[in-house]
């Protein structure tokens, strides 16, 4: 996140304004993730890897420019 220069704020706007592009499934455990595609608060394309966690948080695993 800090290398691509991004903010939480852009984080939390490219989940909030973005959509799922991608379900992934681990075969061995099958838990899921997803690749959310959105834009920073400045309109740049971000993409987001999330998980939702044990507590049905929501776990960010990475972001990263597009």
């Amino acid at each position: 996140m800090s290398e691509d220069g991004l903010t939480i704020y852009d984080v939390e706007c490219g989940i909030l304004a973005g959509e799922i592009v991608e379900r992934q499934q681990d075969p061995e455990t099958g838990e899921h993730k997803y690749r959310i595609a959105g834009e920073t608060v400045e309109g740049e394309l971000v993409e987001v890897i999330a998980k939702i966690g044990p507590t049905g948080k929501p776990v960010i695993i990475t972001v990263y420019r597009s």
